[in-house]
């Protein structure tokens, strides 16, 4: 998705605008989750961009959309560019080390809280 948002229409509110644009974004990451998966892919991830327009976008992370546009909206901008491409993603697993670190660790806190 790359899409250039409006934050202005003559019958729709502020607010009731600045809703239907975070809905209309959480369906399509919705409808991309659900697309069946390519062989030897774990999950779908998405990179985003959002800016005033396409030029001056920044990368975000996905968990940043939402407040990137109550952050337009306060700003009161007039429009907004927001660019959601999906790829697959593949998990990593933790190194054997990493992981005895963090049972020691895990173990040394809890010992701690007891005492």
């Amino acid at each position: 998705m790359k899409k250039t948002f409006q934050m202005s229409h003559p019958r729709i509110k502020g607010p009731r605008l600045v809703e239907a644009i975070k809905h209309e974004v959480k369906k399509y990451i919705r409808r991309e989750r659900k697309k069946t998966l390519p062989p030897n892919v774990d999950y779908w991830d998405f990179d985003c961009r959002f800016g005033a327009d396409e030029a001056s976008s920044e990368v975000i992370h996905l968990s940043a959309i939402n407040k990137c546009i109550s952050q337009a909206e306060e700003q009161q901008l007039e429009s907004f560019y927001l660019e959601i491409l999906v790829k697959p993603g593949y998990r990593m697993k933790k190194p054997k080390d990493a992981f005895q670190m963090d049972v020691k660790d895990s173990m040394t806190q809890s010992e701690e809280i007891e005492e």
